[in-house]
C-alpha cells in the first residue's frame, strides 16, 4: 500500500508552500505517519531556485529548516497526490482551473481550512513583500495547521489512499 502523496501549493513556491512542505514532514514524523510531501507554486519564475531567504531564516528561528528548489504544479503532479492544499483562495481557484482543465480529479482544499485559529481567515498571508514578523507568524500558522493535517490523515479523515 503506498504512501498518501499530500501536495502543497502557493504562488511561487519560495515561502509559504515550501513551509508547509517543512512543517508537514516535522508533524508527519512526530506523529508516526508516513506520508510523501510535496510543494509547488502556481507560477514559473521562481522554479529551480531554493526558499526565500527571509523565509529560511524565518523557519530555521523556529527550529524549521527548509531545504529544496521551487518547482510549478502541473496537470501530472496533481494526478499523482491523494491531497492539495491551496495556501490562499487564488492558489485554489488556479488549482481548480488546472484540475478541470486536464480532468483532474485531485482533492484541492485550502490549507487554512484546517487551522484551529483559523477564525474564518481561509488565506495563508503571502509575507513576501511584507517585513520579518509575517514571515514568522507563517511559520507558526502553517506548523499548528500541519499538525492538524496530519491528524486528519492518521484518523483517516483525510488524503484517503486510492
Amino acid at each position: 500500500m503506498s504512501r498518501p502523496i499530500v501536495l502543497a501549493v502557493c504562488l511561487g513556491n519560495i515561502c509559504r508552500s515550501p513551509t508547509a512542505e517543512a512543517a508537514l514532514k516535522e508533524a508527519a514524523r512526530q506523529l508516526g505517519v508516513e506520508l510523501d510531501v510535496r510543494s509547488a507554486g502556481t507560477g514559473d519564475w521562481h522554479v529551480g531556485h531554493p526558499p526565500d531567504p527571509r523565509m529560511r531564516e524565518a523557519a530555521a528561528a523556529e527550529g524549521l529548516p527548509l531545504s529544496g528548489t521551487a518547482e510549478q504544479v502541473d496537470a501530472a503532479s496533481l494526478e499523482a497526490c491523494h491531497l492539495v492544499l491551496a495556501m490562499d483562495r487564488s492558489n485554489l481557484a488556479d488549482l481548480q482551473r488546472l484540475a478541470r482543465s486536464a480532468q483532474v480529479g485531485a482533492d484541492i482544499r485550502l490549507f487554512r481550512e484546517f487551522d484551529p485559529e483559523a477564525d474564518g481567515d481561509a488565506d495563508v498571508p503571502d509575507p513576501y513583500y511584507g517585513g520579518p514578523d509575517g514571515f514568522v507568524e507563517v511559520v507558526r500558522m502553517v506548523r499548528r495547521t500541519s499538525r492538524r493535517v496530519v491528524e486528519l490523515i492518521a484518523a483517516g479523515e483525510l488524503a484517503r489512499r486510492r
